[in-house]
């Protein structure tokens, strides 16, 4: 006698099931057989936090051949509910749009920030104008997917939210076999704001290792002036 169907799940939003929604939208793989969920990533840091947002049991292994750690569970119910949002098997270039409440977006925003974005923090002292060199503080987001449509509708919420959008990159590789990548690029001033939007509590579920570089990028940019240039003697032609 089969055994009688699970019944269908709408799970309740919490920031902790969005930040998990966000990993699983970047780093995650939904198997093809309606139950299996396979997370991976570098920092078992995250899978940890990944753990205890979906309070799961499940080892975290590390593969054999790379440097990479994974953690593998089933949930008829939660694969289910994924698929209802927007979450499906295969979905590199097919996701766009999740049905996310707007409530929750930057607990999910800040989960796809640590699956697939980058912040990028760097003083530059390299930038030269008429003999004067100049020191300004860089700071970057960046947050992308193979799919443009998942992209665009990111950054249309960014928008709605928060007034910022950023800019918006298609990177074609020269390697035909490779897939096209599409970034969302947010600059210093709004990269700033976007962090503050993002961290917006101390014990929020979080890659530790990029908290650390967003708030140093928030400490120095909130005490930041640019330094006055130096001139620089130029060399006289003969």
């Amino acid at each position: 006698m089969p055994k009688p169907k699970l019944p269908d799940i709408d799970y309740s939003w919490t920031p902790q099931l969005a930040y998990a929604v966000g990993l699983i939208a970047t780093d995650g793989n939904l198997s093809s057989d309606g139950r299996h969920l396979t997370v991976k990533s570098a920092d078992r840091q995250l899978l940890e936090t990944f753990k205890t947002c979906l309070c799961l049991k499940n080892k975290i292994s590390k593969e054999k051949y790379r440097n990479c750690y994974r953690i593998s569970f089933g949930s008829v119910q939660l694969y289910r509910w994924l698929n209802r949002i927007g979450i499906k098997p295969a979905k590199s270039l097919t996701i766009g749009k999740i049905k996310i409440p707007d409530e929750y977006f930057r607990d999910f925003l800040r989960g796809h920030l640590d699956g697939d974005g980058s912040i990028i923090l760097y003083n530059d002292r390299y930038n030269f104008y008429r003999g004067r060199q100049y020191n300004n503080l860089r700071t970057y987001l960046y947050f992308l997917s193979a799919s443009g449509k998942h992209v665009q509708w990111i950054r249309g919420k960014l928008t709605a939210l928060t007034g910022i959008s950023g800019a918006l990159i298609k990177r074609v590789p020269k390697d035909k076999n490779r897939a096209t990548i599409w970034y969302i690029k947010i600059a210093r001033h709004e990269s700033m704001s976007i962090l503050k939007w993002l961290y917006y509590d101390k014990n929020l579920p979080c890659l530790m290792r990029k908290k650390r570089i967003a708030e140093k990028a928030l400490t120095l940019g909130q005490n930041w002036q640019r330094k006055r240039y130096s001139l620089i003697p130029l060399r006289s032609s003969i």
